[in-house]
């Protein structure tokens, strides 16, 4: 954007808050009282001698308040539009603020000790941990509500504007270059090594027993059929084949059943045995390394992971815009439990408290030491690259309404200074 070009970030002086409008045509409305008054005290002076003192009050008063009002109008545009130097002060010196704004962002906030000098006194972990217990705080309508509404509408207002294709592919080209990177059959021996140390393999390897014992129960007339057809003439003649699969079938069901009641079963004990070696030359077995790597490869080039993808991080996007819409319905559930349970151990337990400040701290600190000098150029970039309108109405915007307060003052004070200097003339 160039300086000349409008800006959609431009606020008019109809977006200004009701509030600055009100003190803006008041303090007007003040000035032009003024000047009514002293036409009318000016035309009754020789009636009493207190006219007098009106007409000096009206006259100061119209001085102050015009005074004020070419200062207040002087910072953001010129006078009744006429170039008189040194007026438009904030457009012509746009880009000095911008530096200015940045610097002190760089100097006060953005330094590595004065990041971890403002963190060290800060309990983070407790503070994000009252919020998830309790996020509807008392102050919705204060400052921290006024913020945290910021914030949310800001996330809603970036995860709309995203393109959901291509940040979803460049998440995708990312995740894949860092899965690429990942040697995953030692991984995954380590893991099965641990399961299986800890007994965590247990209730798998007695859900497929489970799992094998009702497959096997759900087709049985096929196993029939297939010993069967398998028996030669003479035990289909004599109706021995019949006999022959019950009594595998029930072999096997016998089977099943001894596994899964006793923990000390042979078969068991056989299965561990080829799930320890599996996990061994996961580790040590450059053959079996190298097939699981192609499979790895296979898997992350086909399209169909890819489409899946697409479809959770869309999922993902939509979830985060709808929870942030409605913070308090996407903590209702299942997710809103997990979370307070997270936020009460997090705001009763200290020494998790001491670890994450510590990280966040950490964090923190190396995110400005890296990255505070583009961050600051950003500040400055951005503001630089508004146009001298959008500027000068953001800090009217912020501050109009105080500007206006000046304004009333000054005709005020003006008026009584007025007053006061008829008074001592006319002792003297």
């Amino acid at each position: 954007m160039t300086q000349g070009e409008p800006s959609s970030l431009a606020v008019t002086s109809d977006d200004l808050p009701d509030r600055a409008i009100r003190m803006r045509r008041a303090a007007s409305l003040m000035l032009v009282a003024m000047a009514g008054l002293f036409a009318l005290a000016h035309t009754q002076e020789h009636i009493h001698p207190a006219w007098g003192y009106v007409l000096a009050f009206a006259e100061a008063a119209m001085v102050g308040g015009l005074a004020d009002w070419f200062a207040v109008t002087a910072l953001f545009r010129h006078p009744l539009g006429i170039p008189i130097p040194h007026t438009a002060i904030i457009p012509r010196n746009k880009d000095r603020i911008a530096d200015t704004m940045a610097g002190f962002l760089r100097r006060n906030f953005l330094t590595p000790h004065v990041v971890a000098r403002r963190l060290r006194d800060m309990n983070l972990a407790r503070a994000a941990g009252e919020f998830l217990v309790q996020p509807r705080a008392d102050d919705r309508d204060g400052e921290m509500g006024r913020i945290r509404s910021g914030i949310v509408q800001l996330l809603v207002d970036l995860l709309e504007s995203l393109d959901p294709d291509r940040l979803g592919n460049q998440l995708k080209a990312g995740l894949a270059r860092q899965a690429d990177k990942i040697d995953v059959a030692p991984l995954l021996g380590k893991m099965l090594e641990s399961a299986i140390a800890d007994g965590r393999h247990l209730p798998l390897m007695d859900g497929m027993i489970r799992w094998a014992g009702l497959t096997l129960e759900d087709n049985e007339d096929m196993v029939r059929e297939m010993i069967r057809a398998r028996a030669n003439a003479l035990l289909r003649w004599t109706g021995l084949d019949e006999k022959l699969s019950s009594s595998v079938l029930d072999g096997l069901y016998r089977l099943l059943a001894e596994v899964l009641i006793d923990p000390q079963h042979p078969l068991r004990s056989k299965v561990e045995q080829g799930l320890a070696s599996i996990a061994a030359n996961l580790q040590a077995d450059p053959v079996l390394r190298a097939k699981v790597e192609r499979a790895k490869s296979d898997l992350l080039a086909n399209p169909a992971l890819g489409d899946w993808w697409m479809g959770v991080w869309e999922r993902l996007r939509l979830s985060l815009i709808a929870m942030a819409r409605n913070p308090d319905a996407a903590l209702a559930g299942q997710l809103g439990s997990a979370l307070r349970d997270l936020g009460e151990t997090l705001r009763d337990d200290p020494a998790l408290q001491r670890q994450v400040n510590r990280v966040v701290r950490r964090t923190l600190v190396g995110v400005v030491q890296r990255h505070g000098e583009q961050i600051v150029r950003l500040v400055s970039e951005t503001v630089k690259r508004w146009d001298a309108r959008t500027i000068t109405d953001r800090i009217e915007n912020a501050v109009g309404r105080d500007l206006q307060f000046i304004r009333i003052n000054g005709t005020l004070v003006g008026g009584l200074v007025g007053v006061a200097i008829h008074g001592v003339s006319q002792l003297f």
